[in-house]
């Protein structure tokens, strides 16, 4: 009996110390869900259906893109965050889901540093400071700067939305110049492209995958870009910090979260399956096309980014007085 006792023992223990490399192996045993928090149709949800059918044929299971709209995508994330920890249900959210809803707004169903566990960094929308050539005669941000400071708050601004990567932008932009801007937000990007190219409103930061057509018609006039570098598709743009605002910096982003709790060797793989999706030449380049820049990142240093924009944005916030109902 002894020796059939310690026979168990050694099965038993083998079978513990076996578990995470056999979770590892079979993992994924069913379809996953990536959750969209926005509508079909946007960039987000353009990037989710190009690498999760690229991902579907890495992992031998289906990835599902689930859109799950509103509420400046709080709705998608705190459905991420309360699911169950096993690895079949992702996010894809961005700057306001990670780093700008915490400060925004009071009450906040999910903590995105707590109960959110990155993966990866994937990709970013540079914005550009467009103008209606009509409504401004500005053709740099230093003539913007001294036709704003002759009228103070005589020029409104349009964004997506409150709280959106665009919107925060401007706010930025309004502390570091010392001029002032009226906010009009508008429910997404196309009702506010339709009354800047109106001459309703006269300017906005304004991503380059929604602004890129409108600047080669002539329609919109750009002044500068908010990344820390000129970018590819506008060799010639430069960038707003080299225009006279030292340090200025900003992007829409996103990335891909599971929940907190996910075993390590589960967000490991989908990392790695991630990674070898976006080095693929043709959805590399399907992105690029679309005015997304791609990234990829280890899930420590996604989770440092997320920190350093959270601290970013809940300064301008704070010194903005910005708030939402």
């Amino acid at each position: 009996m002894p020796f059939v006792r310690f026979i168990f023992s050694v099965v038993a223990l083998t079978a513990a110390f076996a578990s995470p490399a056999t979770h590892a192996q079979v993992y994924p045993a069913k379809p996953i869900r990536l959750i969209v928090p926005y509508p079909a149709g946007g960039g987000t949800d353009f990037f989710a259906r190009s690498v999760s059918a690229q991902l579907s044929l890495q992992l031998g299971q289906q990835v599902v893109v689930e859109n799950r709209p509103g509420a400046a995508t709080i709705i998608g994330a705190d459905a991420v965050a309360k699911s169950p920890a096993d690895g079949y249900t992702l996010l894809l959210g961005d700057t306001a889901t990670f780093a700008v809803n915490s400060s925004l707004y009071k009450k906040l169903p999910y903590d995105p540093l707590k109960d959110l566990a990155p993966v990866s960094l994937t990709g970013r929308f540079a914005l550009l400071l467009v103008v209606n050539p009509a409504s401004i005669k500005a053709t740099s941000v230093k003539e913007l700067i001294e036709e704003a400071k002759k009228a103070p708050g005589s020029f409104n601004y349009a964004s997506p939305g409150p709280g959106s990567p665009h919107h925060l932008a401007m706010e930025m932009f309004k502390e570091r110049t010392g001029t002032q801007f009226t906010h009009v937000p508008y429910k997404g990007s196309g009702p506010a492209i339709q009354d800047l190219l109106g001459g309703q409103i006269p300017l906005m930061f304004l991503d380059l995958a929604a602004g890129a057509p409108q600047i080669k018609s002539g329609k919109l006039k750009a002044l500068a870009v908010a990344s820390d570098k000129r970018i590819a598709a506008l060799p010639d743009l430069p960038t707003v910090a080299e225009s006279g605002v030292p340090g200025f910096e900003a992007w829409a982003w996103q990335a891909i979260a599971v929940p907190t709790g996910t075993p390590r060797e589960i967000v490991a793989k989908l990392n790695a399956e991630y990674r070898r999706a976006i080095g693929m030449p043709e959805l590399r380049q399907k992105l690029i096309d679309a005015g997304i820049d791609p990234l990829q990142s280890s899930p420590e240093d996604a989770s440092a980014y997320f920190r350093s924009e959270t601290l970013k944005w809940a300064k301008v916030i704070s010194e903005g007085k910005i708030t939402v109902e």
